[in-house]
């Protein structure tokens, strides 16, 4: 996937909770707006933004630019609650209007190109936020699309009345309890030329199908273009500790259970490069000179994952008891 980069005046927003809608039992969004009073600058479709939680930490969520929300210079944000939660939809879920929150300026390593071809748009629950913005982006250029939205029943679809004005009859529903509506990957791959462009967002097991069926299929792979919205290919329970060296000075880091490569490095005063911290944007890509790593991302292709020379800091791990790093 490339990263597209759009300047900003500033690094950071200060925000406020203009409304909370509960959109699904799980889902809730939030429209957003300038503290200052100023207009909010459009984005583009595929942005998110890291919400910077009372702890000091972040959490990256898709704006969703509906229409009469940019008209209005302000922004949407969908966030479903996790379980577990490790913090971010928890707090998001306790905010009321009103509430100020800061960001992240938007960023987007999901960009959507205006190409000839007809695109085909894939979500998968949450996955539709970034989606949203990207039909109403094609429906406000006069541009044909298609897109297919995955659920676990008709009352897990969030925006559904948004992207009904939005698409209209451009838009099928998927629900996973129904047989006969239910999202079948093969079948859809099967009806696209190989030129099509895809646009997939959702659970990692979703968006691996999609790859493997467009490969299988002979689809172009310059024409996939994907995000994962949750943590991609969660390791076992009783993850192991393991030790971690940078090849540059030395310093051996121990990785304990629950804390990322890249968590540990910048406790320890490492400065590294990196953006998304969900193994799906390639900007933490690093060498591994020694070691195996166990690979959780969604960037590396299968021959890259069996060399075993590349790693996303972000989310893998180690198989081996230590990782001599090109850091």
């Amino acid at each position: 996937m490339a990263a597209t980069d759009k300047s900003f005046a500033v690094s950071h927003f200060d925000l406020v909770v203009e409304s909370v809608r509960r959109d699904t039992s799980l889902i809730r969004s939030f429209v957003l707006s300038a503290a200052d009073g100023e207009p909010l600058p459009e984005i583009d479709p595929g942005a998110h933004l890291r919400v910077v939680l009372p702890d000091g930490r972040d959490r990256p969520y898709s704006l969703v630019a509906l229409p009469e929300l940019e008209a209005a210079g302000k922004w949407a944000l969908g966030v479903r609650l996790e379980d577990p939660s490790q913090g971010g939809s928890r707090y998001m879920h306790g905010l009321v209007a009103g509430d100020r929150i800061r960001t992240s300026a938007p960023i987007n390593n999901f960009p959507l190109a205006l190409d000839p071809v007809a695109p085909v748009l894939i979500a998968g629950g949450i996955g539709i936020t970034p989606l949203v913005s990207m039909a109403a982006r094609l429906a406000r250029h006069g541009r044909p699309f298609a897109l297919h939205y995955a659920a676990r029943s008709r009352d897990h679809f969030a925006f559904l009345g948004e992207l009904q004005a939005i698409c209209g009859d451009r838009l099928s529903l998927h629900p996973d309890d129904d047989a006969d509506r239910a999202l079948d990957i093969p079948a859809l791959v099967a009806t696209l030329q190989s030129e099509t462009p895809i646009y997939v967002c959702g659970p990692a097991p979703m968006i691996e199908r999609v790859k493997a069926e467009a490969s299988s299929q002979g689809h172009d792979p310059e024409k996939l273009h994907y995000e994962l919205f949750t943590a991609p290919l969660s390791g076992p329970q009783g993850d192991a500790a393991f030790e971690v060296e940078l090849k540059s000075t030395g310093q051996v880091f121990e990785i304990p259970p629950g804390r990322s490569i890249i968590d540990v490095l910048e406790s320890g005063g490492v400065d590294l490069l990196y953006d998304c911290q969900r193994g799906d944007c390639g900007v933490c890509q690093t060498a591994v000179l020694e070691g195996v790593p166990d690979h959780r991302d969604a960037v590396l292709s299968d021959a890259e994952r069996a060399s075993n020379r590349l790693m996303q800091i972000c989310v893998s791990r180690a198989k081996s008891p230590r990782l001599v790093l090109d850091l």
